[in-house]
């Protein structure tokens, strides 16, 4: 995609308004919308925002920051009016100098991507599988507590009764250009799961930032309020967004050894090592909120221990039975709550310290790690992810190689944004202590 295609198809389209997109610190979309008019403006780099009044951005003396579109992810929302069409372009954040922005988690995506390609890797492909709940919206529009069915896994209408709210979000995706390859009921009650074709990195969290918004505004169409928060209900499944990862050198699959243990290449073993090695402490980035931390308990398949398996679904990562092009690492903790562009960031340094320095994996575990005791799983080696937000933020302090993979703008302010977030949480009431507490002492 160039300047005079966009210029073109906008015509062609009668596109009339521009969103000009970026994503924050916490994974939220901002967006400047322009008049159609100002679009060469914007293609030479040209549109300025106050970046002070961005969350974690940057302070008020020094707010002025530009809007540097990628032009290859142009594209037209298919559900805005014929008589005016929406189009969007997502965009990198430069300082006035037009060097990048270190707070844009885009940007710090591409940097460690960069180290990536130093190392002799040309892609690092990412294969998402975002969860999220439908709830019913009241007369007003205001989201309730009911869910919109009753439905379990690969469940068909009349039980699923958000079938058709899925459908049109899969037509809205393809008519995008997603390749979507699976849509289906998920285990709770109200959950569903639209799994989208494998994409480099980048162009991959640019999709699951893109499929927020498609799912959320469908949902809405549908009188229904879409939310990735990762539990949203007590007693039943949380959402998460597995990660299915993989290096890539040219055309070929750095994890696949057709004579390797498992036909995995040593590279996959690294890399494999370095996430276990790593996972405590990015936890606080790929399971960001107060709320992650009630999603990562036993009993309900998400992930609470350190530990790898060829097929067992317990453990923190999982190697899928495809081989060849499809040899990956399956990441199962990360939730979709998770900045993208972060989440990857430090996925990816995990993953890059253990080829480096040749990390050795620890033998697969492919007994059902929710039976073991806790002696059993610590003469296993096992260690368990962190149950809080303040417990994960610790741990990722001390981490110098996420920290890195982070740069130290997005370290800093994510840091702080979340003990804030845990001080505002740790110090509310909830109703939960007054049913314990209130008649009993």
């Amino acid at each position: 995609m160039d300047k005079q295609r966009v210029m073109e198809m906008v015509k062609e389209e009668n596109v009339r308004f521009i969103r000009l997109q970026f994503t924050d610190l916490f994974g939220s979309i901002k967006n400047v919308e322009i008049p159609v008019s100002q679009l060469p403006k914007a293609l030479d780099n040209k549109m300025m925002f106050d970046g002070s009044s961005i969350e974690g951005f940057v302070r008020i003396e020094e707010s002025d920051m530009y809007l540097c579109p990628d032009l290859d992810t142009f594209v037209i929302f298919p559900w805005t009016s014929e008589k005016g069409k929406v189009a969007r372009l997502i965009c990198d954040i430069a300082h006035p100098d037009g060097n990048p922005f270190e707070g844009d988690p885009r940007a710090n995506l591409k940097r460690v991507l960069k180290e990536m390609e130093e190392l002799g890797f040309t892609h690092f492909n990412l294969g998402p599988e975002p969860e999220f709940f439908l709830f019913k919206l009241d007369a007003n529009g205001k989201p309730t507590l009911e869910l919109n069915d009753s439905g379990g896994y690969f469940d068909l209408a009349p039980t699923d009764l958000g079938e058709n709210c899925r459908r049109d979000i899969v037509l809205e995706l393809e008519e995008m250009g997603f390749e979507v390859e699976a849509s289906h009921h998920e285990v709770a009650p109200g959950q569903h799961e639209i799994d989208f074709k494998y994409q480099s990195a980048l162009k991959a969290c640019d999709d699951i930032q893109t499929f927020k918004l498609v799912v959320k505004t469908i949902a809405r169409k549908h009188g229904l309020l879409a939310t990735f928060m990762p539990k949203p209900l007590f007693g039943i499944n949380g959402s998460g967004m597995h990660c299915n990862l993989s290096l890539f050198k040219g055309e070929e699959n750095a994890f696949y050894d057709p004579h390797g243990p498992m036909e995995m290449s040593d590279t996959a073993r690294h890399f494999l090592a370095g996430i276990l090695k790593h996972a405590p402490s990015f936890t606080a980035i790929t399971n960001p909120t107060v709320n992650s931390y009630k999603r990562l308990v036993p009993g309900y398949e998400a992930p609470c221990y350190v530990a790898w398996s060829g097929r067992n679904r317990s453990p923190l990562i999982r190697i899928p039975a495809s081989r060849g092009l499809s040899t990956r690492v399956e990441v199962r903790s990360v939730d979709p709550s998770a900045n993208p562009y972060l989440a990857m960031a430090v996925l990816l340094s995990a993953g890059l310290d253990g080829v480096r320095n040749q990390l050795k994996a620890p033998e697969p575990i492919d007994q059902n790690i929710y039976d073991m005791s806790r002696k059993e799983r610590r003469e296993n080696g096992i260690i368990d992810l962190p149950s809080t937000l303040a417990h994960a933020l610790e741990l990722l302090k001390k981490d110098e190689v996420i920290v890195k993979g982070l740069g130290s703008h997005l370290f800093e302010h994510f840091v702080e944004s979340k003990e804030i977030e845990w001080d505002l949480f740790r110090t509310q009431i909830h109703p939960w202590e007054r049913e314990q507490y209130l008649t009993q002492y």
